[in-house]
């Protein structure tokens, strides 16, 4: 069956699982559905299968397959890797860049934790990072690229700042990791996991034409960690539960896939992003990030309207666009992501997130343009 995305604009939020994936889950679902821990021969293949699964990822990142955690999520990794580390140092502090996301900055909230400030375009303060850092610190963890802005974060110059600190204070009694929220960075940008100098990296599978409940955690073997969740020591004891082996295979493919295609769609849609964004500011539109940011996300403010009402107005006419993080979709709650960076409520109020994906046209775009303008005029 044919699917029609012409009208959804929230790629930020969730991605369409592709055809090729759905195959793979509905097999392991139906046919090969034993489990991998069982010691019957369709039992240990289906082992083999997660293990060839974790290998793929693992070589993606450029890391150990050891070093790759299957989880359900961002949420579920992010939660792992802060509080599987801060709950061993109650004593310790934990640094977050001022625009995570909730799945960063809530479980960071149950520790001692300092805000890295951020610019009006959401990157953070790398001098006053530098200054947040002392004996005291065991983890830091800052966003990859946001979730509502699309603001990539220079997580190598964050990395290099590490380093030279723990070049500097050799006799320190804590450790100190950097960890990173890649979620939205997948589909766009380099994912060795080394060479961004990082020592957890989460992943979600649902942002990368994936299944739903799938993605992973990788964790280099100099940390160390203690599990959420315990049971049947699955996962080297770090994440117990039976693999979901449709969805890990489905995750290893999808990043894979994305991978592979992370040029050629970061160059078309950089250029329908350039042609959106003219257009935004035509109508009288802010755009509340102009440095580095991934191609597809935009945010934009329209001070004076509701977003809300314009979210509302745009899908009676077929068009899916966010106010902010759809985590907050129904909560009223303002975004704390654009409050840090010093937007004004009326900003804020006024703000719209507008992501594009895979399956996004130029035709696509100019209509919801012409939607967007209809409905401005509208509402003014």
């Amino acid at each position: 069956m044919k699917r029609d995305y012409a009208g959804y604009f929230d790629y930020a939020a969730a991605t369409p699982t592709d055809g090729e994936i759905l195959s793979i889950i509905d097999d392991y679902a139906v046919k090969n559905f034993f489990n991998p821990s069982a010691l019957y021969s369709s039992g240990s293949k289906m082992r083999e299968v997660v293990e060839s699964a974790r290998r793929s990822v693992a070589k993606v990142l450029e890391v150990k397959p050891q070093q790759i955690i299957w989880t359900s999520g961002c949420t579920e990794a992010n939660n792992l890797a802060i509080k599987g580390v801060m709950s061993q140092y109650p004593n310790a502090k934990i640094l977050i860049s001022a625009v995570e996301h909730d799945s960063v900055y809530l479980p960071a909230t149950n520790y001692q934790y300092k805000i890295i400030p951020v610019d009006d375009n959401g990157i953070i303060d790398l001098a006053k990072f530098e200054d947040l850092l002392d004996d005291s610190v065991a983890l830091v963890s800052v966003i990859y690229a946001n979730n509502e802005t699309g603001a990539i974060q220079p997580l190598r110059e964050i990395s290099n700042i590490i380093k030279k600190y723990l070049h500097s204070n050799p006799k320190r009694n804590l450790p100190l990791y950097f960890h990173s929220d890649a979620a939205q960075a997948a589909n766009f940008l380099d994912l060795h996991a080394n060479g961004l100098g990082l020592d957890m990296m989460s992943l979600n599978g649902s942002k990368i034409y994936g299944s739903k409940a799938t993605g992973c955690l990788y964790i280099s073997s100099s940390v160390n960690i203690v599990p959420l969740v315990n049971g049947g020591g699955q996962e080297r004891g770090l994440r117990s539960g039976t693999e979901f082996v449709g969805g890990v295979v489905g995750f290893s493919e999808a990043l894979n896939k994305s991978q592979a295609m992370r040029s050629e769609v970061s160059k078309r849609i950089s250029e329908l992003q350039v042609y959106l964004e003219q257009n935004l500011i035509k109508m009288g539109g802010e755009i509340n990030t102009n440095s580095d940011k991934l191609p597809n996300i935009t945010n934009v403010s329209y001070v004076g309207l509701d977003n809300e009402i314009l979210v509302l107005e745009l899908d009676k006419i077929g068009f899916m666009v966010s106010s902010g993080s759809a985590c907050h979709a129904k909560s009223g709650v303002k975004s704390r992501v654009l409050s840090s960076m010093g937007k004004t409520e009326a900003q804020i109020d006024g703000s719209l997130r507008i992501s594009m994906g895979r399956f996004t046209t130029q035709s696509d775009v100019e209509s919801l343009v012409r939607g967007l303008e209809e409905i401005i005029a509208k509402n003014r």
